[in-house]
């Protein structure tokens, strides 16, 4: 009976407007002091005949709420310092935060609107000369780490001391549910075995579907450069990643290359009318699934307040609505055919002659997942996973990969020869062509240096961690248990100290020339595009095998690209100060602005123009 009145009050708390439910689930903690305090005057009244008038007991009730809070944190952190005393560490260099850390919070979410991607924790970082810091989150303690040997301690040689973490699973349980890059121990370990063996070589090589969507794409822009204006290379590029993906990973192509491109913001056009149009009316599956990662991307920044942010309306509701009804009617038709193939006897040809598929061998990763499970939301929650990976990261990859050779000819036409080369003016490259391109590959492995798709990640530990010291005299860092740890691969990618005196410059050759050995090869998690140890990328390979094939496709049809400023929404051009006001230097080059919602994008599309 308890236990039933718990279930439904934990689900008339969930079933609140977020704002409410957080106010609801805080109250009890919040009451706590003022209650005590009251049974603590009544009792000594009573019993010690010790009066307080009522005015004083009002203003000690109040008083209680920050004076019992001021006394848990202190508590918290003389226990934080004095197990990292007992085992001969200190805590990380704390940065100001401000009172609560709420300032860091706001500084945060303003980052978003006005910053580059990283830059704000470089700095704070700089500020009090270490690559390890702690920060002060709502009255949290965190720790900022891009210490390459950290890194590898979380992701790594310490793996089971970190996990993501319960905020994070909370924050990502409405848009990736128990998916593999959402869920830890057995559920992470469950989704990982069960899609890992769909990405063999085999399949990520089979570049037909990739053909099919690039072709279709590059006819698309040829017609467009035609008619003398730019295109949005970032918005197609995204199309031909979702169509493809939607192919490989569902067997169902979403047909998202068939909505009329955009046009430059100065153009109106019947074209852009029906875009305009198509964009008004209700969302399908693509913008919404777009939408709630977006919603996701700016919790993680508003951390465990966001419902403030989102007080009476749950944003994420009616996006990942549209998503479900769009998924699941796919999801329930493939189970459905499987269990029908699975249950009808393989013919005489099927079973006896070599080369023929059986009708029963999984074609998509869906048909493949079906083997293991039929639960649609497992299903749902781990191709939702992987949608994300596999269009988010090749977008990001192929964008900035050309906005690079937009700005370095002659690296474009140096990949051009290499292309050529390999196949030709019109080949279709084949994996072996791919795998012979050591250039392209630098060319790919330089973007995702300068610009990785996940610029931040996060871990939590799950009990105390004590770090060696780095450099020599210093005392080993201790992380409490239940610390919140985000680390930054941006950061890291551009460490003078790690990767040269040139670490700001975009050189392919760093990956090919005496570099390679002096600063990666020694320390290998220098460079974590794709992360590292047991929850490394699944797609890692695919990413680099669709992106390779795009821009072989690409730089067949094309042999010259330009940016297109004139092109470029006012709102979301490089702001004036970004090449004065830079001390890092991170900002000072950049023709347009990195963004990062789940993964890196370019504010208001990357506008170019080629020549055939």
């Amino acid at each position: 009976m308890v236990c039933s009145s718990s279930t439904s009050i934990s689900t008339r708390i969930r079933d609140m407007p977020p704002g409410v439910a957080f106010i609801a689930s805080i109250l009890p903690a919040l009451f706590a002091p003022p209650i005590f305090t009251v049974g603590l005057l009544i009792f000594l009244q009573e019993f010690h005949s010790v009066s307080v008038p009522t005015w004083a007991a009002i203003i000690l009730s109040i008083l209680s709420i920050p004076g019992a809070l001021t006394l848990q944190i202190q508590y918290r952190d003389y226990t934080h310092r004095r197990d990292a005393a007992a085992l001969g560490a200190v805590l990380p260099p704390e940065l100001d935060s401000g009172f609560g850390g709420i300032s860091t919070v706001l500084r945060s979410v303003r980052d978003v609107a006005v910053g580059f991607p990283g830059q704000l924790l470089s700095q704070r970082c700089d500020e009090i000369g270490s690559n390890t810091c702690g920060i002060r989150v709502g009255w949290k303690n965190r720790v900022f780490t891009c210490e390459p040997q950290y890194i590898k301690s979380m992701l790594s040689t310490q793996f089971s001391s970190f996990e993501k973490g319960k905020p994070f699973r909370d924050i990502f349980n409405p848009l990736l549910g128990t998916g593999v890059f959402a869920a830890d121990g057995s559920m992470w370990k469950f989704h990982r075995d069960m899609t890992r063996p769909f990405f063999e070589k085999q399949r990520i090589s089979d570049f037909d579907i990739f053909d099919k969507h690039v072709e279709d794409a590059i006819n698309q822009m040829k017609t467009r450069l035609s008619e003398g204006h730019p295109l949005d290379f970032q918005e197609l590029i995204g199309r031909v990643t979702l169509d493809s993906a939607s192919d490989f990973l569902f067997g169902h192509d979403f047909q998202s290359l068939a909505t009329p491109l955009s046009y430059p913001f100065y153009i109106t056009s019947p074209s852009a009318d029906a875009a305009k149009a198509a964009s008004d009316a209700p969302k399908s599956f693509a913008p919404a699934f777009l939408e709630a990662q977006d919603i996701t991307a700016l919790r993680v920044r508003y951390t465990s307040f966001w419902p403030l942010a989102e007080f009476w309306h749950d944003k994420i509701k009616e996006p990942m609505r549209t998503v479900e009804q769009f998924l699941d009617p796919i999801l329930e038709g493939v189970i459905a055919k499987r269990r029908e193939a699975r249950s009808t006897p393989p013919s005489p040809i099927t079973s006896t002659s070599p080369g023929i598929k059986s009708s029963t061998e999984p074609e998509t990763l869906l048909e493949h997942l079906i083997e293991y499970t039929d639960d649609v939301k497992v299903l749902r929650d781990e191709l939702l996973n992987i949608s994300v990976a596999g269009r988010d990261t090749v977008t990001c990859l192929t964008t900035f990969t050309v906005y690079m050779l937009a700005e370095h000819p002659e690296v474009l036409s140096k990949l051009r020869q290499e292309i050529f080369e390999h196949v030709g003016e019109k080949g279709r490259p084949s994996a072996e062509d791919i795998k012979g391109m050591k250039y392209l590959r630098a060319v790919l492995n330089e973007v995702l240096r300068l610009y990785p798709p996940v610029p931040l990640n996060i871990r939590t530990s799950i009990k105390g961690v004590v770090w060696p010291a780095v450099r020599a005299g210093e005392k080993p860092i201790y992380i409490p248990p239940g610390t919140m740890i985000p680390y930054g691969p941006i950061v890291m990618h551009r460490r003078k100290d790690l990767w040269g005196p040139d670490a700001l410059e975009f050189d392919p050759e760093r990956f090919i020339d005496a570099r390679l050995h002096k600063y990666l090869v020694p320390n290998p998690f220098i460079f974590l595009p794709f992360n590292g140890g047991p929850r490394i990328c699944l797609g890692q390979q695919f990413a680099y095998q669709e992106a390779s094939f795009i821009l072989i496709r690409l730089l067949q049809a094309f042999s010259k690209i330009s940016l297109a400023p004139n092109a470029q929404p006012p709102d979301s051009r490089v702001p004036d100060d970004w090449k004065t006001d830079d001390p890092s230097g991170w900002k000072r080059r950049e023709k347009i602005r990195p963004k990062s919602s789940l993964a890196m994008f370019v504010m208001g599309g990357l506008w170019v123009t080629m020549e055939e």
